[in-house]
């Protein structure tokens, strides 16, 4: 009778999902298009009433390019950045609504994590390992940029410190 043994779990260090900051929510949206369309359809009705009837269809055409660029917006809130240190590895997930997904995988025991500029005028978090490099984060505030940057820096740390992870492959 054979026997099927699984692998073993690898130990994660560090898993984080990174997301564009949207400070709309999905009522908030509601709320604001609901107000747009009642204000206009008042501008609409007092322009209409003074026999200014060709100024109606404007009011309705802000509200749909309104409505187009929350869309657009929110389109491109669904791009979303995973990175994740196990015992073997570490990945880039780039997942983006108008794109294929990317991934990337680097190895820990050469990894360099790097903050360029100054935290507060946008640097970038730049992940580098045998000549590849990838940036993360770029849609963060500077002040989250520099923090994941130190989470990861940790995490690292840890993983170099931890007994028994894979000796690296030249």
């Amino acid at each position: 009778m054979a026997r099927h043994t699984l692998p073993p779990a690898s130990r994660v260090f560090f898993d984080a999902i990174l997301h564009p900051h949207r400070s709309l929510s999905r009522h908030g949206f509601r709320v604001l298009m609901g107000v747009v369309i009642l204000v206009n359809l008042l501008i609409a009705g007092i322009f209409a009433a003074n026999g200014a009837w060709p100024v109606v269809p404007f009011c309705g055409l802000d509200v749909v390019i309104l409505w187009l660029a929350f869309r657009v917006n929110n389109r491109a809130a669904q791009l979303y950045e995973r990175v994740r240190l196990t015992d073997a590895d570490l990945t880039v997930q780039r997942v983006a609504w108008n794109k294929p997904e990317r991934r990337w995988s680097l190895q820990p025991n050469w990894l360099r994590v790097t903050l360029d500029g100054p935290p507060r005028h946008g640097g970038q978090v730049t992940l580098s390992s045998h000549g590849q490099s990838v940036t993360v984060g770029a849609f963060l505030t500077p002040d989250e940029r520099a923090d994941f940057a130190k989470a990861l820096r940790g995490a690292l740390a840890l993983w170099r410190r931890a007994p028994c992870h894979p000796e690296p492959v030249p």
